[in-house]
């Protein structure tokens, strides 16, 4: 990777991620009597809580509304929850106003096309290990890891390392 395009993990200010097929392995559960279930990971939540915790900004954008999540981010403390966006762009752009960032600092992590446009507003855009061909082409980073299956600890775990560097 050229270092134009090399991630500056130490710059992020915010994390902004969609839920299926980022935060949850992309798989559908139903039960019996027609809920929907999702598969977090629990390293994934605890790269949230402590990006949180380090001062940095934790966003959830996605398509669809579910109680589900929104359950998920109370347990994860991520105050920044906006469900049934088709817009994922103009939500970024609101948030980045809401709370004065540069859209240079901001991290967007996405699977699908809807991504796109949210993914070219940011300064680092994300896509997780299987996404689409078009999103990883357009991505800033692809992780190694697998949605779900600790794609977004991994991140987590890059801003840290940067954010502590630069600290230092």
């Amino acid at each position: 990777m050229s270092p134009a395009r090399r991630p500056r993990w130490g710059a992020v200010r915010a994390l902004v991620t969609d839920v299926d097929g980022v935060l949850t392995d992309g798989g559908l559960y139903y039960a019996e009597n027609g809920d929907e279930l999702k598969r977090f990971d629990v390293r994934d939540g605890q790269g949230l809580v402590l990006l949180r915790e380090a001062g940095l900004l934790t966003a959830i954008v996605t398509r669809k509304q579910t109680t589900i999540v929104a359950r998920r981010a109370h347990d994860l403390g991520i105050a920044e929850v906006h469900q049934n966006i088709t817009d994922k762009a103009r939500a970024i752009t609101d948030l980045v106003a809401r709370h004065h960032l540069d859209p240079a600092t901001v991290c967007y992590v996405g699977d699908d096309l809807g991504d796109l446009p949210a993914m070219r507003l940011v300064g680092i855009s994300v896509a997780v290990a299987d996404a689409v061909r078009e999103v990883r082409r357009a991505a800033t980073y692809v992780t190694r890891a697998k949605p779900g299956h600790g794609a977004i600890r991994e991140l987590c775990d890059l801003i840290l390392a940067a954010q502590r560097r630069r600290r230092t």
